[in-house]
Formats: structure tokens, C-alpha cells, sequence
């Protein structure tokens, strides 16, 4: 299946999950790292250059890509992208 660009909610919610797995002291940098990146995903910023990205995207055509939240939080889970 195909993610929209404006999938951020979706890999907040898997990036929240998988820090809560998160125990070890061996871990804690782990996850330290991955609830900055969650902090970026919140972010104004984040989401006003994900909305203009999104529009010009949409404009070329190439909106059926997965969404850059998503992507990360995949990569960070070990998901398949597909």
C-alpha cells in the first residue's frame, strides 16, 4: 500500500510504540534520538515544509511515494516500506 505524504501522525504513533520498548540503559541514546526526531515531526516548521512539499509534489504527479515520517519510522523499526 501506498502512504500519503501527510502520514506524520501514523509514524508518531509507531515511533511511540517502539520507545516504549525502549528499557535497557544500553537503549536509552536510542531512544533519546528517535524523541528528537519525533520532536522534529511536531514541529511548525516540519509540518509547513511538509505541506508546501506535498502541494508541489502533488502538482508533479509524485505524491504516491511513502512519506518522508513514515519512511523514517520504518527504517527505524525495521518495517518494509512497501
Amino acid at each position: 500500500s501506498t502512504c500519503s505524504f501527510l502520514d506524520t501522525d501514523r509514524a508518531l504513533v509507531l515511533l511511540e510504540e517502539y520507545c516504549k520498548k525502549l528499557r535497557k540503559p544500553e537503549e536509552q541514546q536510542l531512544k533519546k534520538a528517535i524523541r528528537k526526531v519525533m520532536g522534529i515531526f511536531k514541529s511548525s516548521l516540519f509540518q509547513a515544509l511538509l505541506g508546501s512539499f506535498t502541494k508541489k509534489a502533488t502538482r508533479h504527479g509524485t505524491i504516491s511515494h511513502p512519506s518522508l515520517p513514515a519512511a523514517v519510522a520504518y527504517d527505524v523499526l525495521g518495517c518494509p516500506k512497501d
